[in-house]
């Protein structure tokens, strides 16, 4: 089975909440007060502001309509910065959704589901795994978007690089980002194939959904029928 080193769980989540509505704010400070392993550290309504005061967020909980607009921008650059976004939201039309995704979000959590799912959202989020809220999950089931994913091209470059038997720590070296980053864009992509009905669990079938898309070429990773073949976990 093809998985990354795992690191144990995350002993204290520390959260950033960005919202501009103080009594959100601090209906979300209550579920999270009786939750031990999460601790708020910072928030507000202006995403830099809130990620100066506390750099060290663990995962960032992004309304996603900030003073009247659609903050799809800051998920993009929150995301692009190695953060973990988890956008919150009343918005929860199917296309909203897979669209923030797409962005860079962890996971979407609807205004209206409640505790328990925004605290297992905040907890996987900071573990690095994928939890699914039910409302996400209907958009999911519900895409009918053409079944090739669209790869961004750091998406693609960091699944070249691994592919090429790199580990995520080598990949994340020569493309200059953290590490987190480059597990990310390869969640990412394992998350577009499987919303697409085709889910790749493993590096091979991750390797082969790439190349049957053309979005990697097998000469581009050398011996493509013997590296297929032997499905060894690389790190």
């Amino acid at each position: 089975m093809d998985a990354d080193p795992v690191a144990g769980p995350v002993s204290l989540v520390r959260v950033a909440i960005v919202d501009d509505h103080p009594v959100v704010v601090e209906g979300i400070r209550s579920w999270l007060a009786v939750e031990p392993r999460l601790t708020v550290v910072a928030t507000g309504d202006d995403p830099d502001v809130v990620l100066r005061d506390a750099p060290d967020a663990d995962v960032v909980l992004l309304d996603l309509r900030l003073h009247g607009r659609m903050a799809v921008d800051a998920v993009v650059g929150l995301s692009a910065a190695g953060r973990r976004v988890v956008v919150y939201s009343e918005h929860t039309d199917p296309e909203t959704m897979l669209a923030v995704l797409d962005a860079g979000a962890v996971a979407f959590l609807a205004k209206h589901e409640g505790r328990e799912h925004c605290v297992a959202t905040l907890l996987a989020a900071a573990d690095d795994r994928v939890y699914v809220p039910p409302s996400l999950a209907g958009a999911m089931v519900g895409d009918a978007r053409p079944d090739r994913p669209a790869l961004s091209d750091k998406e693609r470059e960091a699944l070249l690089l691994w592919f090429q038997s790199m580990s995520k720590a080598s990949v994340a070296r020569r493309m200059r980002i953290s590490e987190h980053t480059v597990k990310q864009y390869v969640d990412r992509a394992r998350i577009k194939y499987t919303r697409a009905g085709r889910p790749a669990a493993t590096k091979s079938a991750l390797l082969a959904r790439a190349i049957e898309d053309g979005l990697i070429r097998p000469e581009e990773i050398g011996d493509y029928q013997s590296y297929a073949s032997s499905d060894r976990p690389t790190p």
